[in-house]
């Protein structure tokens, strides 16, 4: 991403919410109708909306002309959203991988470079029909900027207190995706995200969560509709934290997944991987495979055994979103 001026981080941002919806779509579509054109161009863009229309509907049906029935199982949804696992390496180079329509990720694509300067970012989803529609992304500046696929905007600045910073979905009860920051001091906030993308003044959700090295989550994990997070601590337990809808409280009282997940030194959710309409999550271990762990959207027991969708390489990148 440009670092020159606000306007090229706007028109590099543009560009990144039309690739994701290019690579969200890849794996639920047989057609690809991006494939052939530049990923900021207008036939880009009208190809995306019609994917994205002819994903939103059963998979039986055949959906707009000229573009081929979606591959997914089940198509996405709020509560199980398919969003491209976004990766940058030392170099600052942000590559996209989608869902490949069998379980696993597609080969990667160059997206952007110039991300040395970025810190974090996420994909939202803010008219709920399950693909990604903007994004937000946290600069080494210390501002949020965000865009939709239009001119990308600064919508936040003085964010260097926050560690943490990633959207699981809506968790204040709207039909926006909003954003979970936690400060140094180990606190978490909530922002509430608004349609145009600006956020709400910050709701404290609570102190404590300085005890964790990982937090992380997209959609429902425990089939209740609501959006549900988890969070590793320093012990390697891994811990559900149930969403109940309610931006004053968005989560139950915390319950225990397992032990031993110190083994990875990456943990991130971008919903439903294997296109079964329940949400997922990837992990990358020590030595750089990647493994899926399946939802099962029991509470009781989130995720199945994992299943190994990367052999090595994956070390290369510096974080993932």
């Amino acid at each position: 991403m440009a670092r020159s001026s606000g306007r090229s981080r706007g028109r590099a941002l543009s560009r990144l919410v039309t690739a994701a919806i290019a690579a969200t779509l890849a794996g639920t579509t047989a057609g690809t109708a991006m494939a052939a054109s530049p990923a900021g161009s207008t036939a880009a863009r009208d190809a995306a909306r019609g994917l994205a229309k002819v994903s939103a509907a059963p998979a039986q049906q055949s959906g707009a002309k000229g573009l081929a029935a979606p591959r997914a199982v089940v198509a996405p949804t709020a509560k199980a959203p398919v969003m491209p696992l976004g990766a940058v390496n030392d170099s600052g180079e942000l590559y996209f991988y989608g869902p490949d329509g069998k379980g696993g990720l597609t080969s990667r694509e160059l997206i952007d470079t110039g991300w040395d300067s970025m810190r974090a970012a996420t994909h939202v989803d803010h008219d709920g029909n399950g693909v990604a529609d903007g994004t937000y992304v946290l600069s080494k500046a210390e501002e949020v900027w965000y865009s939709d696929g239009g001119a990308g905007k600064r919508v936040a600045d003085d964010w260097g207190q926050y560690d943490s910073f990633f959207s699981p979905g809506n968790l204040g009860g709207s039909k926006q995706s909003d954003i979970l920051v936690r400060d140094r001091s180990g606190v978490l906030f909530l922002y509430v995200a608004n349609a145009d993308g600006s956020l709400s003044g910050r709701k404290k959700v609570g102190p404590g969560w300085g005890q964790f090295t990982e937090i992380t989550g997209r959609g429902d994990l425990t089939g209740d509709g609501k959006t549900d997070i988890v969070a590793r601590d320093k012990d390697g337990a891994l811990w559900l934290y149930k969403g109940t809808g309610d931006s004053t409280k968005p989560f139950e009282a915390r319950t225990k997944i397992g032990p031993g997940w110190n083994q990875f030194n990456e943990l991130v959710a971008t919903g439903d991987v294997d296109l079964d309409g329940r949400s997922d999550m990837i992990a990358r271990n020590g030595d750089g495979s990647l493994w899926l762990y399946k939802g099962t959207g029991d509470a009781s027991s989130p995720f199945k055994s994992r299943v190994k969708i990367g052999n090595s390489g994956w070390n290369q990148y510096r974080w993932m979103f």
